[in-house]
């Protein structure tokens, strides 16, 4: 099918901006495979949101750095609303963890609140408004450091950088569809991979800016907050003007779309509007499963350290002891392989959003989140049962596949959804959805952290706590199963009609459909060097390599 483009050689149809939806339509010529680095620069740089732990510690120390002999906040009787403000006190390491609640609950809202608008402007102005307040979340956020102001950093990195994570989270996902309506599982798997990613290059190498920053007085968190948020902001940029959007009616060439099958097809060609999903069945079916699946593994992600220290104390170092019965020298030693252990995991998370994705588009949706629950409530039942036997393989093993469908559940679900509503409003439909993230958030570690502190009340041993609280996220698996079983094709009356669609198309696409038309005529054509696709993917891939090399070298204490 041929098509033209807005590019910067050819004249722009008034009124239209360098940000607009409508300068960036494809035309012929042009590759896919430039979009998929373009949404991994976004998201490896706001990844970065789980890794934000490695500057806890020492935020928690500021002025005792600068000033020894300085007292925390809580040592003074400051409470959390004392300590916003506070000046001569430093911030507990429990109030610091606030940020990172914020971060995913102001992801879900943003989603789902401008994922309207995020369609009909585009994924080039939302990639740049994400920029703007991830990064200017983290400038801000490192004024607050300088003036010891913790509302600031709330406000600066929770509140408006949790913005630009919700935006530049969901900012490549309908574009991705769309340009591969053939492989949607593994085009939003490729970019939901970077934000599991960022961490991954973004803590080792805070940690690593923070020592070189660090002075007798200083402990390096400012600067390493500027650093990070002028070499995001390039990378968010750039991602952001390397999005393209494929003009109305384009599909791969060669491609053809497979004909559904009458009453049996879960793979939709209609669409349904966006204000409709609220009142959807299938919708809150896949709200529920999606959250029982990141629930479960949340919990597990967010204790996988101290659980298997606990359970399998000094066997870790060839110790036959209990936890309990280690000395301090023996503790730091666990927790070293234990660090190897979470390492190991975070690769496991990153590596399944890709794998399970693709594999989604051999098995189909439904059927890849019924192994994930399936699989899931096995792996989760035998770890008991291979703890209580000593066998650490069969443990970490099991752990391991759990994170890879943790991962894997969040980059399915976009595919899963373009599968059941259609395309047109995907994203807005996604961002509707992570809300179940932000209810995960809370619901995971609640059961798991709750359930270990009820059975230690009860005296068991902190190799058994963990036992009841498995059989307990089987259950959440159970129920998602159940809602991924009652998940069906929509009836007609949820469609948009032609005429409905027609008129959607023509608010989110007027002026695009008549730049195509425009430059039609003149012929005009784009046409990508497979150079420029090279560069793309090693300015992405580079970092991602980086960060998988220091990865596998902490995951290698474990193994030793």
């Amino acid at each position: 099918m041929s098509t033209t483009v807005l590019d910067p050689g050819l004249p722009a149809p008034s009124g239209v901006g360098l940000l607009d939806k409508q300068r960036i339509i494809a035309g012929a010529g042009f590759n896919r495979w430039l979009v998929p680095p373009a949404a991994l620069a976004i998201h490896l740089c706001i990844g970065m949101a789980y890794g934000f732990s490695v500057f806890w510690l020492p935020l928690s120390k500021s002025l005792a750095t600068a000033a020894p002999g300085t007292k925390s906040c809580a040592s003074m009787g400051i409470g959390f609303f004392g300590e916003l403000f506070a000046t001569n006190c430093d911030w507990s390491i429990a109030t610091l963890g606030w940020m990172y609640t914020l971060f995913f609950v102001f992801l879900g809202c943003a989603a789902a609140l401008w994922g309207g608008w995020l369609e009909r402007a585009g994924p080039r102005k939302a990639g740049v408004v994400a920029a703007f307040c991830w990064c200017g979340g983290m400038l801000f956020s490192a004024l607050g450091i300088y003036l010891h102001q913790f509302w600031m950093m709330v406000l600066g990195s929770g509140v408006i950088g949790g913005v630009g994570l919700g935006l530049g989270y969901i900012s490549p996902v309908s574009t991705l569809i769309k340009w591969f309506p053939d492989r949607r599982g593994m085009a939003t798997g490729m970019a939901i991979m970077g934000f599991g990613g960022g961490a991954m290059i973004g803590s080792p190498l805070a940690v690593d800016m923070m020592k070189a920053f660090s002075t007798p007085t200083s402990n390096g968190v400012l600067q390493t907050f500027v650093v990070l948020a002028l070499v995001y902001f390039v990378f968010m940029i750039g991602g952001a003007f390397g999005y393209r959007v494929p003009a109305t009616g384009w599909h791969p060439k060669g491609w053809v779309p497979p004909q559904p099958k009458a009453g049996k097809a879960m793979i939709t060609h209609r669409h349904v509007h966006v204000k409709k999903v609220w009142g959807i069945p299938q919708f809150w079916l896949i709200w529920a499963l999606l959250t029982m699946n990141v629930s479960a593994g949340i919990g597990v992600i967010g204790m996988a350290s101290p659980m298997l220290q606990e359970v399998f104390g000094g066997s870790l170092i060839g110790i036959p002891q209990h936890f309990s019965e280690l000395d301090k020298s023996q503790l730091a030693a666990i927790a070293a392989v234990a660090g190897g252990f979470a390492a190991l995991l975070s690769l496991f998370n990153i590596a399944g959003r890709f794998f399970w994705a693709s594999m989604s588009d051999l098995f189909g949706r439904k059927t890849t989140y019924s192994i994930f629950f399936v699989l899931g409530m096995l792996l989760y039942a035998s770890l008991p049962h291979s703890a209580a036997a000593g066998n650490k393989l069969l443990f970490v093993g099991a752990v391991c596949v759990i994170l890879s469908m943790y991962g894997g559940s969040f980059s399915t679900v976009p595919a899963y959804l373009a599968d059941i509503f259609g395309t047109q409003f995907v994203g807005a439909i996604h961002g509707r959805l992570l809300t179940a993230w932000s209810t995960a958030g809370i619901l995971g570690p609640v059961v798991v952290n709750y359930m270990r502190e009820y059975q230690l009340h009860l005296g068991l041993p902190r190799e058994q706590v963990y036992n009841q609280t498995m059989y307990i996220l089987v259950g959440l698996l159970a129920i998602g199963l159940l809602c991924n079983l009652l998940v069906k094709p929509l009836p007609d009356k949820w469609f948009m009609s032609e005429e409905e669609l027609a008129r959607e198309k023509q608010l989110a696409h007027e002026k695009a459909i008549l730049a195509e038309s425009g430059l039609r005529a003149t012929g005009a054509r784009e046409t990508t060097p497979t150079m420029q696709i090279y560069l793309a993917w090693l300015v992405v891939g580079i970092p991602l390599a980086w960060g998988v090399y220091r990865t596998l070298v902490a995951a290698a204490k474990f193994f030793h």
